[in-house]
């Protein structure tokens, strides 16, 4: 926990200053917050957290769907939804983004902290097993370059 680091994307700054200081109470670090999807992707990029906390709804041309939409793409950052909105036309456009967690406002604590630490985990394991597919991957890939080269060879007069 004390190592997990979380950036911020709320647009709304007394719900902003109380999810930060009750983040910080549970031990995590809060790297910022931001209020434009437009800025949330520059500083995910810059900051690099852990993970990011989005808001749905934010100031800006850019809804934070799209930005955990570029997050995700870009810098590889699980995302959370941290949100007042449940209808059926968000949820489908945020599941495309495959969040790490959706926790409807309010929330109590016990909530956030549990979303957040099985956000890591998993994506740990993510990470993991994509660079488990990689190393095999290239081993097959070595594998049928030498064994080719080996028929080659055989098969020559």
């Amino acid at each position: 926990m004390a190592d997990t680091s979380i950036m911020l994307v709320e647009d709304e700054i007394i719900v902003a200053a109380d999810v930060k200081n009750r983040l910080e109470n549970m031990g995590y670090s809060v790297l910022g917050i931001f209020d434009t999807g437009e800025e949330a992707i520059q500083k995910a990029g810059e900051l690099k957290p852990s993970l990011v906390l989005m808001d749905i709804v934010l100031k800006g041309e850019m809804d934070g769907i799209d930005a955990a939409q570029n997050i995700r793409e870009l810098y590889d950052i699980p995302i959370i939804y941290l949100t007042a909105y449940s209808d059926e036309k968000t949820l489908e456009r945020a599941k495309v983004t495959e969040p790490f967690g959706y926790v409807l406002k309010p929330f109590e604590d016990r909530e956030i902290q549990s979303a957040i630490e099985m956000a890591i985990y998993k994506h740990q394991m993510e990470k993991k097993l994509k660079e488990s597919e990689e190393k095999y991957r290239k081993l097959v890939e070595k594998f049928l370059r030498v064994s080719t080269e080996i028929l080659n060879e055989l098969s020559k007069p």
